[in-house]
């Protein structure tokens, strides 16, 4: 009989209830044993959503991220949190965003707050996780008391835990070394440390504990795949059993590795690597438990489970007690409950899986291995019709799309001029000081938005009341920003719900969940469009509201767009063709919008590839296929306009140093990246690499409550100019301003404008 297990749950609610405890928290408007309660009640919920299987994960649920939940247990704080006082979760809060809630930083003698940690995307997911931060001289001290604290609930539930913890081998990978220093040679301080708390584990009963090892799904240095071998050594009489788990692609050459590891079982995301199960099996002890991830915790589309059953029986067969089944890797990336949906079509909802229904289908799949198919035959009966009815679906298909996608050639791609032709034409036309001034798009998204928002989708105003509130409100923004003095204006985006979901809800092909939230980081919750068919556009998105924005002043204003590859990376994705196919698609559609905005006047657009490096394949054998799509779908895009029209681009939170030559590539005219809570790191690597197009690197970290000063902005930029001529250097933040509040706003770009003010004249 196959055990059933789970990686992981959604930890932010159905309805988002942790989301909202913890920004009252932070807001002073909930006490801290409040937002305690709240963890503690989602916690008890989605054990019993997951009553039926036979191990449940205990330790995947975060107040903000499971890897800085990591480096607490692991003693590994900041030297800047090390000195204050207080509860251990308002220095949890410091380190990640810069400061925890009013009452608690007043108490701790901390009201300006510290630097915030630097944060990431989690391998190819648009999860974003808190980097560790090492030196040589990182000592670590177990404090297992929040793992404790949730297999004791757990206990107390009746719960057949499986406590989650990340492996050692994978945290030091992940984490970054701030003096230069080699991270492996922290290895033999942090396994003690992991042996206490495998040790602690023991003492509370627990039978299994998952330690997951992601990096063993990508390319590994042989001093790496060594660590594993001296990591898993030293954990192998811990008293309890080791689950290795990976996920999000194949093992390949670390599949060896793996297997000769000493632990009581792997898991292999099939979803990724269901070419590797064979070879697995072959190459594992004959006593090793097989787990194998056989529905897609990425995605939101039902298993065809007659297939799944059709490779995994004889399987099963082999195997028997030894075969435990699961989602391919944590359900974190999915929404909870399909059932909570009441107004999402209901043939495309027939189509779908959301966590708990994730769940289920691991559970008819149990039935059929160890019963019989006809146990479950009503169940595989509805899930055969609804892939069916989705394969032959004329909504997914539109040969029209199909027609344009073969008409694709490189002259889509090309801009008339090279860049130094094109960026005089701009100067001339824009007359723009040095070190011009704007901001990446978005203002915040005040109560009052939200409201007036709320209102028309509910149909309490209509369509004419809620036109006038935006417009309202991005006077508001246009005003402000002239106020503070600005060079290059934005509208503000006071109308868009969300940068990706506004675009694909006036896209054909596209569905949307009204509860289909997943975490992105912290409190941020972003609900993904549902990419279920060819991609069209029916009429321009954008146009009405920029131009409106564009006749309140006499600066530039900038046109704002999300890019092909960010709107397929934060979308859940057609997996019935090549992504690449989804992308041009997306292409075509917002190149027709770029050349709307010039046409309508806008000679400043930007087109947002935030999530540009995050669709990177894992391996990097693997990346050049991906990049050149990508950056073809951003040229095909972007380069339709004439010289005079300037394309700018926008990433964030992510490593761009290794692909920097196709960012280049990608031959827009200014690009914005994330510097600030990397103290311009990721701007090293044009020591080498001669970047030919201008920059802004971010300079005021919006994801923390904390106010840059004028001089600390200085610092930086003066640090980008040294790398890079300060003619082609732009002073914006590093993201969009929606989720910050007014009052943060202004003085962190008043800031922002001085500094630049500063700048200008130390040249001049």
């Amino acid at each position: 009989m196959a055990t059933t297990h789970n990686l992981g749950f959604p930890r932010i609610g159905a309805k988002r209830e942790l989301k909202f405890a913890l920004e009252a928290y932070w807001k002073g408007e909930g006490p801290l044993d409040e937002l305690k309660r709240t963890g503690a009640a989602l916690r008890a919920r989605h054990w019993q959503d997951q009553a039926a299987l036979d191990l449940i994960p205990v330790g995947d649920f975060a107040f903000y991220d499971q890897i800085l939940d990591m480096s607490f247990t692991l003693g590994n704080l900041p030297e800047r949190v090390r000195g204050f006082h207080g509860d251990a979760l308002d220095n949890y809060f410091r380190v990640a965003r810069g400061r925890s809630a009013g009452a608690a930083e007043a108490h701790a003698g901390c009201c300006g707050g510290v630097a915030a940690g630097e944060m990431t995307k989690w391998f190819d997911t648009n999860y974003h996780y808190i980097v560790p931060e090492f030196d040589a001289g990182t000592r670590f001290t177990l404090d297992a008391s929040r793992l404790l604290e949730q297999l004791a609930q757990a206990k107390a539930q009746g719960v057949k835990a499986k406590p989650v913890i990340i492996g050692p081998v994978t945290y030091l990978a992940l984490g970054k070394a701030k003096d230069g220093s080699d991270k492996l040679a922290l290895l033999s301080r942090l396994l003690p440390v992991y042996e206490g708390l495998l040790a602690a584990l023991a003492g509370q009963g627990v039978e299994w504990v998952q330690v997951d090892e992601p990096i063993l799904v990508t390319e590994l240095e042989p001093a790496w795949r060594d660590a594993f071998i001296q990591a898993y050594d030293a954990l192998k009489n811990s008293g309890v059993k080791l689950l290795l788990t990976t996920y999000f692609g194949p093992l390949r050459e670390n599949l060896d590795l793996a297997c000769s590891l000493p632990v009581q079982g792997i898991h292999l995301d099939t979803i990724n690597a269901r070419d590797e199960v064979n070879a697995l099996i072959r190459t594992c002890p004959s006593d090793r438990i097989i787990s194998l991830g056989v529905v897609n915790g990425r995605n939101i589309w039902k298993t065809d489970l007659d297939a799944v059953l059709n490779w995994l029986k004889p399987v099963a067969e082999q195997l028997g007690d030894r075969l435990w089944i699961a989602p391919s890797c944590s359900l974190l990336h999915v929404p909870v409950d399909l059932a909570g949906e009441r107004k999402l079509d209901a043939e495309i909802k027939s189509w779908l899986a959301f966590a708990i229904q994730k769940l289920a289908e691991i559970q008819v799949l149990a039935t059929a291995l160890s019963a019989s198919p006809s146990a479950v035959e009503a169940e595989l009966a509805a899930n055969r019709a609804a892939i069916a009815t989705r394969r032959t679906s004329p909504r997914v298909n539109n040969p029209a799309v199909k027609a344009a996608i073969a008409r694709i050639d490189a002259r889509l791609g090309r801009r008339q001029s090279p860049f130094a032709e094109r960026a005089a034409k701009q100067a001339a036309h824009l007359n723009l000081p040095l070190f011009p001034t704007t901001t990446i798009g978005s203002f915040p998204q005040t109560r009052e938005i939200r409201l007036a928002r709320s209102q028309f989708k509910a149909g309490t105003i209509d369509a004419d009341t809620y036109k006038q509130a935006m417009r309202g409100e991005i006077e508001r923004s246009v005003r402000e920003q002239e106020a503070l003095g600005l060079d290059v204006l934005v509208h503000g985006e006071a109308e868009r719900n969300d940068m990706v979901e506004y675009f694909g809800e006036q896209l054909d092909g596209y569905a949307f969940s009204q509860g289909g939230w997943v975490q992105s980081y912290g409190s941020r919750c972003v609900k993904p469009p549902i990419l279920f068919g060819d991609i069209s556009r029916p009429r321009a998105m954008t146009v009405d509201w920029i131009t409106y924005a564009a006749s309140l002043t006499s600066r530039p204003m900038k046109g704002m767009l999300t890019g092909p590859v960010t709107i397929l990376n934060w979308s859940f994705v057609r997996d019935d063709q090549p992504r690449s196919v989804s992308c041009y698609q997306l292409a075509l559609a917002i190149r027709e919008e770029v050349l709307d905005l010039e046409r309508a006047g806008v000679r400043v657009i930007q087109i947002d590839e935030a999530a540009l490096r995050e669709g990177l394949p894992l391996r990097r054998s693997h990346w050049q296929e991906y990049l050149d799509w990508a950056v073809e779908s951003f040229r095909i895009t972007a380069n339709g306009v004439a010289d005079e029209t300037q394309i700018h681009t926008h990433m964030c939170y992510s490593e761009f140093n290794d692909i920097i030559a196709s960012i280049a590539d990608m031959d827009a005219d200014v690009i914005t990246i994330e510097t600030s809570r990397s103290d311009m790191e990721l701007l090293d690597v044009f020591d080498t690499f001669n970047y030919p197009n201008q920059i802004g690197p971010g300079v005021y970290d919006i994801h923390s409550p904390n106010i840059p000063t004028e001089d600390h902005i200085v610092t930086l930029m003066k640090k980008a100019a040294e790398r890079i001529p300060a003619d082609r250097l732009w002073v914006n933040p590093d993201c969009g301003l929606k989720t910050r509040a007014w009052n943060e706003v202004i003085p962190a770009l008043t800031s922002m404008v001085s500094a630049a003010k500063t700048l200008r004249a130390a040249v001049s």
